[in-house]
């Protein structure tokens, strides 16, 4: 846990008891401040209470320095609201984070698709390089403030949502990395300008020395020619589908820098598919502007083990490889994923995202069928109707049954079962770990028995 000694022997607030509220929480009294909880559900009220958290809505009147909001807490909340015409600070975890301990090297990624793999394969090609302590948190797995300190040599490596983006004040990145920008949480930032302009903080002045950013959509694109007018800053541009002579790209699987051939990303089992390609370009250029070696870094590359929720084969049912994607919580990444397969019996539904599934429609002909649940049922089967056959489920359980009853009984070649969602998992899970969880629960896999099952009919 980092200690947040900014704020002793004076109150602060933090607003949101879930994952990152708590670790805020606990890393301020950790630094002498009393702090004073709340959260909108009694839930996590509680759950604070149980860790010895003093429990009540705080505002100006309390005197607090400083009010802390959990990334998932609207802006527009009558705390933040009354804190901000006090002219109270309102600031996130990562800023205490970095505040508190200013020293390390920070790596940031952010982008709309793609982060939780490119943060862990920084951190995965760091440590395979033989650089020491190295810490891998914020959006994705461990809370910031839940990460072990480091001393001045060590290395942040965060994964930054623009929720956390927004709560950001001063900090400022060595190393900062954005990889996509494609519509998404537009019920919280209201237009794509705005969440663009989130998305853009992680690019503050300051100690920024290098950018990677990829080019590979007109947004994106954009950052980073306004980028580039900047003085004393390298900016390097990440591409995929052409080999380039400047930057990081992607040419028929095989990764280069500067036009000179790195690796083949084909034989790294765990970075499937385009989508993935540009993560581990964007991780290898971030790698290399830590001043790493071409050849331990293309080593690591290839035995990067994935991440759990993220395009995870948990095995195969009668032969049929069955793929956890629950970490797809929009059409963006959820067509990512259906592009790397020619058949897909697809699992689909939660809370639905603006825009609905429309990414998803050039890669309709890959999808044998779909099985949707939640909210997004109703939704969803009227933009497939016509399209492809279509199962309304309702839950994950019913879908999962229905989707490896269909594909076993079509014996189509090459068939796979990919619970990719598309939306948030909010209606019925309460995140998409959870969600994943219990996908992996309901199928019938039968680990050791994969290599023998790949030759056997299906019969399910």
């Amino acid at each position: 846990m980092i200690r947040v000694p900014l704020y002793r022997n004076r109150p602060v607030a933090v607003l949101g008891l879930a994952r990152s509220g708590l670790a805020a929480a606990r890393a301020l009294g950790a630094g002498g401040a009393t702090v004073l909880c709340w959260d909108d559900s009694p839930a996590p009220r509680a759950a604070a209470r149980d860790q010895g958290f003093e429990v009540r809505p705080a505002g100006p009147e309390d005197g607090i320095a400083a009010l802390v909001p959990s990334p998932g807490v609207p802006l527009s909340h009558p705390a933040i609201a009354a804190a901000q015409a006090a002219g109270i600070e309102v600031l996130g975890d990562i800023e205490l984070l970095w505040r508190s301990l200013p020293e390390p090297r920070y790596i940031g990624v952010t982008g709309t698709n793609g982060k939780s793999t490119t943060t862990a394969l920084i951190g995965h090609l760091l440590r395979g390089a033989g650089v020491r302590r190295v810490r891998v948190g914020g959006n994705l797995g461990t809370a910031a403030l839940d990460l072990a300190p480091v001393p001045g040599d060590g290395t942040f490596v965060l994964e930054l949502s623009s929720y956390q983006l927004d709560l950001t004040v001063e900090t400022t990145f060595d190393i900062a990395v954005l990889l996509n920008v494609a519509p998404d949480h537009l019920d919280r930032h209201g237009t794509m300008a705005a969440y663009v302009e989130a998305k853009r903080q992680i690019f503050r002045p300051g100690r920024l020395g290098t950018a990677v950013v990829g080019i590979d959509d007109a947004i994106s694109r954009a950052v980073h020619d306004s980028l580039g007018e900047r003085d004393q800053l390298r900016v390097v541009p990440v591409t995929v589908g052409a080999k380039s002579r400047r930057g990081v790209s992607v040419a028929k699987g095989i990764l280069h820098e500067d036009g000179k051939a790195v690796c083949d990303l084909s034989q790294a089992a765990a970075l499937p598919g385009k989508h993935n390609w540009q993560n581990a370009a964007a991780a290898y250029a971030a790698a290399r502007a830590c001043g790493l070696p071409v050849e331990r870094l293309a080593g690591a590359l290839l035995d990067f083990p994935g991440l759990p929720h993220r395009m995870e084969q948990i095995g195969s049912v009668h032969g049929i490889p069955v793929i956890n994607d629950s970490k797809a919580t929009n059409a963006e990444a959820a067509a990512r994923a259906i592009a790397c397969f020619e058949t897909v019996y697809w699992i689909a539904g939660g809370r639905p995202k603006e825009g609905g599934i429309d990414a998803i429609a050039p890669h309709f002909p890959r999808i044998a069928h779909a099985f949707l649940i939640g909210e997004a049922e109703d939704a969803f089967a009227a933009t497939l109707q016509g399209q492809l056959p279509v199962t309304r489920c309702g839950t994950l359980d019913r879908a999962v049954a229905a989707a490896l009853d269909a594909a076993c009984d079509n014996g189509r070649k090459g068939a796979v079962v990919l619970f990719s969602p598309a939306c948030a998992s909010f209606d019925q899970f309460s995140d998409f770990e959870q969600r994943g969880d219990r996908f992996r629960a309901l199928v019938p896999v039968d680990h050791a028995a994969d290599a023998e099952e790949e030759a056997l009919p299906c019969t399910r």
